[in-house]
């Protein structure tokens, strides 16, 4: 991955993060409402399911190119 593309994989983690809030703002809310209250284990393991599902898709996505 050179220079640009990393420039662009960091510019497109505002653009994904910002789409569900302004399609659907209630929903939005109420999944950070339910993520507030789970622990610190809990959210570990959200945050490394979803990045092992990045890396995945990655992954997928650079083997058929």
């Amino acid at each position: 991955m050179n220079g640009g593309n990393f420039l662009t994989a960091i510019a497109l983690m505002p653009v994904l993060e910002g789409l569900l809030p302004s399609v659907a703002p209630s929903l939005w809310r109420e999944a950070f409402r339910k993520m507030v209250i789970l622990n610190d284990s809990q959210l570990r393991f959200a945050g490394l399911a979803s990045m092992l599902s990045g890396l995945l898709i990655l992954l997928a996505s650079h083997s058929h190119a």
